[in-house]
């Protein structure tokens, strides 16, 4: 039932979107998000690009197996998590190598913005009732 391979493991969060990613080495490079593969569960190829872009900076391309979780959000704020959890799944692979990399880049940074919550006397976090003179 449960699996004995060794795998490294990191979270990723974007907007609404939380990714848990594992990372398998010795893999083929074989990318599964929720049980399907990345091909099948992404259709735009900028969102596949965004999620392999830390395995194509650190040169880890095809070293790894990785499976992912992946709830809450659109699609773009999901590749977005998945790339944080996978930025960060390779820093506890090899931290003293692949940091400084993935910290230039920006990808160990989470994204803060948030949507802004709605305020009372407000339709939404800032559109007022319409106005009316008479």
């Amino acid at each position: 039932m449960y699996e004995k391979r060794p795998y490294h493991y990191g979270t990723g969060r974007r907007k609404h979107s939380v990714a848990r990613v594992r990372l398998y080495p010795n893999g083929t490079g074989k990318i599964t998000i929720n049980g399907r593969d990345i091909d099948d569960y992404f259709g735009l190829e900028t969102l596949k690009l965004l999620v392999r872009q830390p395995l194509e900076l650190t040169g880890t391309a095809g070293q790894f197996d990785i499976e992912t979780t992946v709830a809450g959000g659109g699609v773009t704020g999901q590749a977005g998590a998945i790339r944080h959890g996978l930025s960060r799944a390779l820093v506890q692979f090899n931290g003293e190598e692949l940091r400084p990399i993935l910290k230039k880049a920006g990808f160990l940074t989470r994204d803060p913005r948030m949507k802004e919550r709605k305020k009372y006397g407000l339709k939404a976090a800032r559109r007022a009732p319409q106005f009316s003179k008479r």
